[in-house]
């Protein structure tokens, strides 16, 4: 049952005389539920029982966590039909992605369980004592990562669930120790009321203290900022516009207590393609136009920008390309305002300069069904107009033709940071083109080779962040179990009595972790 709410650890609340209402695009129509857009009392609530239950919450064992993620995991999955239902009437996304994003919340969790029973984690590390040593005494020194604390998270916009209430950010900082109130994302706020929900349940069922989890409404900003710029918030998870990113990020920076925040922004995912691929022009064609408007183009890995060198068989891949851009029938985009946003970036894009259009779908569409359109563009023009290289979200791609690799790097090379690049070709151009591949490399989180940047495995090796302004810090991943030591700090103990240390630096190594001792990476007793 939707009651529009706020839940502040086991407390529904509805303090404020603020609502609003969600939308249905597909139907084009708003949803019945009504939601309570939360107040300054019940943020400083939600707030103060996060820094009560970290007291507790920190020093649990990753047992007892493990327990909690899979707990919730269950209780999503116990919702059933009705969780599919309110996400696709607040998304307008179909069944099978509201089901595969079900599913990829549900894993993501019982990884992070996975994790957290192993418990290598924590990466202590042991450098021991050597009193004798001369000239000096060695101190005996332990380390390991701690949670930080409360956290915010804010949902995403295209990801109702993978990305949101119960996404991986939350996920990640339940895993490290830390409460986390969700600033729940104003387009699905009934699918974020029934997750967060099933994360009550789950906490409740598992013995968590109160305040271990919360939830709030809101329209706009306002609950977004009190949040960010409370004391007793310690970190910030963050998904969504370059724009609202960096506002987040220097309000954090503003405080008296800076913090840090973890958002993924804006990408044009750049694709290289190399005169191998070209042979295969039909093939890439046709998986590049389904990437374009995989999602009504709605990915932060969305194929934004495609680079080559002026030929007849880039010519070639570009014709196939818009042919088969001009095949794909619209889909629904999640807001009516996110599709008027996509015309308008189109719109900015064709009247600042001279571009080509390559394809795109010429039928009627439904309102609030995005259209996908793939331009061309000379290189020298893309090098002198800044508007061409943002991201257009949507089903949109820009090719860019280059003279020659000299200048596909320059290209390259005048690009900001990206979460993705894509090189199209074999192993003998990546050896020969070694300058170009080396560029894309310094511009990325993650170099793919022949492939599609959508799709983002859940695993350990995946790495889902890049250099600004795709994320606010090139070096963490907000994808896959890395994704936990965001919300630590490392506590290092010099000189501590043996029975006093946490397990994880014991000598004889309860847990039977691994460790680094001494430089040497073991599971092994002292």
């Amino acid at each position: 049952m939707i009651t529009g709410k706020n839940i502040i650890g086991n407390l529904n609340s509805a303090k404020g005389t603020a609502t609003f209402k969600t939308f249905n695009p597909v139907e084009n129509r708003e949803n019945p539920w009504v939601f309570h857009q939360a107040t300054n009392d019940e943020i400083n609530h939600a707030v103060q029982l996060a820094t009560e239950a970290f007291q507790q919450y920190k020093n649990f064992s990753g047992k007892r966590k493990a327990e909690f993620l899979r707990a919730i995991a269950d209780e999503i999955e116990a919702i059933g039909e009705d969780l599919m239902n309110t996400y696709i009437a607040e998304s307008g996304l179909p069944q099978g992605r509201a089901q595969g994003e079900r599913g990829r919340t549900m894993v993501q969790l019982r990884a992070f369980a996975d994790l957290l029973e192993e418990g290598s984690w924590v990466e202590a590390t042991i450098d021991v004592g050597q009193p004798d040593k001369k000239p000096m005494a060695k101190p005996d020194i332990r380390k390991m990562l701690f949670p930080i604390g409360p956290v915010a998270v804010f949902g995403a916009s295209n990801f109702p669930l993978a990305f949101s209430t119960a996404g991986g950010d939350t996920a990640s900082a339940l895993a490290a120790g830390c409460p986390v109130i969700v600033k729940g994302h104003p387009l699905h706020a009934a699918t974020g009321e029934l997750v967060a929900s099933a994360i009550l349940k789950a906490a409740q069922k598992t013995n968590m203290p109160n305040g271990v989890f919360s939830n709030l409404n809101s329209s706009g900003i306002a609950v977004g900022q009190e949040l960010v710029q409370h004391p007793g918030i310690k970190a910030v998870g963050f998904t969504g516009s370059i724009a609202g990113g960096t506002a987040i990020y220097k309000l954090a920076s503003s405080r008296e207590v800076p913090i840090p925040v973890f958002a993924e922004m804006g990408s044009v995912n750049p694709v290289v393609v190399l005169p191998s691929a070209l042979k295969e022009s039909a093939h890439w064609a046709k998986q590049y136009a389904l990437s374009i408007t995989n999602g009504t183009g709605q990915f932060c890995t969305n194929p934004g920008l495609i680079l080559g060198v002026k030929g007849e068989a880039f010519t070639k891949f570009i014709t196939a390309l818009g042919e088969e851009i001009a095949q794909i029938s619209p889909t629904s985009m999640l807001h009516p305002t996110i599709f008027k946003a996509y015309e308008k970036g189109v719109e900015q894009v064709t009247s600042s300069a001279e571009t080509t259009l390559v394809g795109a779908y010429n039928g009627k569409a439904a309102p609030n069904f995005g259209a996908a359109k793939v331009l061309t563009v000379d290189a020298e023009v893309f090098l002198a107009n800044p508007v061409l290289h943002h991201e257009v979200f949507g089903p949109y791609s820009l090719v860019v033709q280059c003279d020659n690799d000299q200048q596909l790097q320059v290209v390259i090379n005048a690009l900001q940071g990206q979460l993705t690049g894509t090189l199209l070709g074999n192993a003998k151009e990546l050896f020969e083109k070694a300058g170009i591949v080396d560029a894309l490399k310094e511009k990325v989180g993650r170099l793919i080779l022949n492939g599609v940047p959508t799709g983002v495995e859940v695993c350990a090796a995946m790495h889902h962040g890049g250099p600004f302004p795709s994320t606010t810090n090139a070096k963490y991943t907000s994808v896959g179990v890395s994704a936990i030591t965001r919300w630590t700090r490392p506590v290092a103990y010099q000189n501590w009595p043996l029975e006093l240390l946490p397990e994880a630096l014991q000598n004889d190594n309860p847990l039977k972790i691994h460790r680094i001792v001494d430089g040497l990476h073991t599971s092994n007793t002292i």
